[in-house]
């Protein structure tokens, strides 16, 4: 292959990936690299391409946090982690999570806690609310909370539901 047939190569396999969503420069990379597309040619495209700003690692991180965050509901943590994995710089990275507040976050993990809380659990029985606190907190841990987060926002949630339920009979 001619370096000219690598670099109209590379350039279409960068347009496809990005035509499906936005991609990180490294994902781009990598993707290059799997079709064997020589390194200078892929570098020479993905340089351009960022000075065109159709790569931009920075608003990637940004537009990743915005969406992971309200869609999966994820904490900081979290998306640090999959921003790492998406080749993201860890200064840009900062940047992107600077969006979420310590509020957002809390209000993340109440509402998550709430939805999961189950609705038919005997919340009177401690056997139970003990069971739904480590479930609570579990899923919670999962969606990358702190474990001292997550034993606060079971402990409200069940007792916001508690008082609920005691009001109402």
């Amino acid at each position: 292959m001619s370096p000219e047939e690598a670099y109209a190569e590379a350039k279409a396999i960068v347009l496809r990936q990005l035509t499906a969503s936005p991609k990180s420069r490294r994902q781009l990379e990598t993707k290059l690299a799997e079709r064997e597309i020589p390194p200078d040619a892929a570098a020479a495209v993905l340089d351009r391409f960022e000075e065109v700003q159709l790569v931009d690692d920075a608003e990637f991180a940004r537009l990743w946090v915005r969406s992971r965050s309200q869609s999966k509901s994820l904490a900081r943590g979290a998306l640090r982690r999959e921003l790492t994995e998406k080749g993201i710089a860890p200064d840009l990275a900062d940047e992107a999570l600077e969006q979420l507040s310590a509020d957002d976050e809390l209000e993340a993990a109440r509402s998550l806690a709430r939805k999961k809380l189950q609705a038919s659990a005997d919340l009177s029985d401690r056997s139970v609310r003990d069971k739904q606190t480590r479930r609570l907190v579990g899923m919670l841990a999962r969606k990358g909370y702190s474990p001292s987060l997550g034993f606060r926002v079971a402990a409200e949630v069940i007792s916001e539901v508690r008082d609920t339920r005691s009001d109402s009979v």
